[in-house]
């Protein structure tokens, strides 16, 4: 099950499959696609774990107005994945507390 449309990004038409890398596994993504609906689509519903408790967190707004979907992306710690297209190869880690530069 795909996002098929979304409040302010818009979706690919071309249904262009890439690949991209979660923790070092690969997953089936749509290029184009934000990068929170790739992860949705493959069965990841927790996207970071809170500082200080560690509690999982996931999509919340969906628009990048919170931080519940931020993730490490290509090294890059707090990234938004609700508005961040899907690009080949990327590498996107699930991030316990606030990250850390690579």
């Amino acid at each position: 099950m795909r996002i098929e449309r979304h409040p302010i990004l818009d979706i690919p038409e071309n249904r262009e499959k890439v690949t991209i890398y979660v923790n070092g596994e690969p997953i089936e993504a749509v290029k184009g696609e934000v990068v929170a609906a790739a992860l949705l689509a493959a069965g990841y519903k927790t996207f970071r774990k809170t500082p200080k408790y560690h509690r999982p967190r996931g999509i919340f707004c969906a628009i990048g107005r919170c931080t519940d979907c931020a993730l490490t992306i290509n090294g890059v710690p707090n990234v938004r994945s609700c508005v961040t297209p899907v690009e080949d190869g990327m590498q996107i880690m699930i991030q316990d507390g606030l990250g850390t530069w690579e």
